[in-house]
């Protein structure tokens, strides 16, 4: 949803009807490889992480984010190194 030039006050209508649930992030790589299984950890694309984090927050939203990378490149890794890339993006992103 992040291309969506309403997501801001998207996102505040939802927390309003109490239906904001969770909270999912990842980056999204340009160009990309593969549509579905190229996503990038947060800072690596285009989507601005911080800002969209920001709006959630403001929006009284405390409940579970949730990293989602499809990532064949991040899968085919060693997955403790994959971890620690994924904390480290995490904290400088949110």
């Amino acid at each position: 949803l992040w291309w969506d030039p309403d997501l801001q006050s998207e996102i505040q209508r939802s927390a309003s009807l109490n239906a904001l649930f969770s909270y999912h992030v990842c980056d999204w790589k340009a160009p990309t490889l593969d549509m579905l299984n190229d996503r990038g950890l947060m800072g690596e694309g285009v989507i601005n992480v911080p800002e969209i984090s920001q709006w959630v927050e403001d929006s009284g939203f405390r409940g579970s984010i949730e990293v989602e990378i499809f990532s064949n490149t991040y899968w085919a890794m060693d997955q403790r190194e994959y971890l620690e890339k994924i904390v480290q993006a995490f904290q400088s992103a949110t």
